[in-house]
């Protein structure tokens, strides 16, 4: 396989399009689940003008985004910081297993690490996706003992 050269940026709101479709697939290819894409991309949307929300980086080659990853806070009264959680993690099925996702990775890593604000990162994944559990370990995360519950209201 050869390898392709890209880069990481911070997304922008002409990226909209492209993160809406990566978070279709996302969900479609993970957990069998079809997303409305008129709840979908004005959630995009939202983020993208709002950086309090939280931040998309992409990965791009020969402009066109191939990956992507949303980072999105928690705050830790345990910790007086802020934990990072990686979401919408994806990468286009052509460029999988050449180094996006780890490089993604890494450049949220780096930032992290410099921003003494920042504490840690997290990821939840749906609990059958092995290629992800084994990606994640490689990186040097670890599972934890925590489980994740939720309460999603149908509005």
């Amino acid at each position: 396989m050869r390898s392709i050269e890209f880069k990481i940026r911070q997304a922008t709101f002409a990226d909209t399009d492209v993160v809406v479709r990566f978070n279709l697939a996302l969900a479609l290819e993970t957990e069998d689940l079809r997303l409305d894409p008129s709840i979908v991309h004005p959630g995009v949307e939202a983020v993208l003008r709002d950086p309090s929300k939280g931040i998309y980086y992409v990965a791009e080659t020969g402009g066109a985004v191939i990956g992507q990853v949303l980072i999105t806070y928690e705050w830790s009264d345990w910790r007086n910081g802020n934990i990072w959680w990686l979401q919408s993690v994806y990468v286009e099925k052509a460029y999988r297993a050449q180094g996006i996702f780890k490089a993604l990775f890494s450049h949220l890593s780096t930032a992290a690490l410099a921003d003494r604000n920042v504490c840690g990162l997290r990821l939840y994944m749906e609990s059958e996706n092995h290629r992800a559990r084994e990606v994640y370990g490689r990186l040097g995360m670890v599972e934890t003992h925590y489980q994740v519950f939720e309460r999603i209201f149908q509005r």
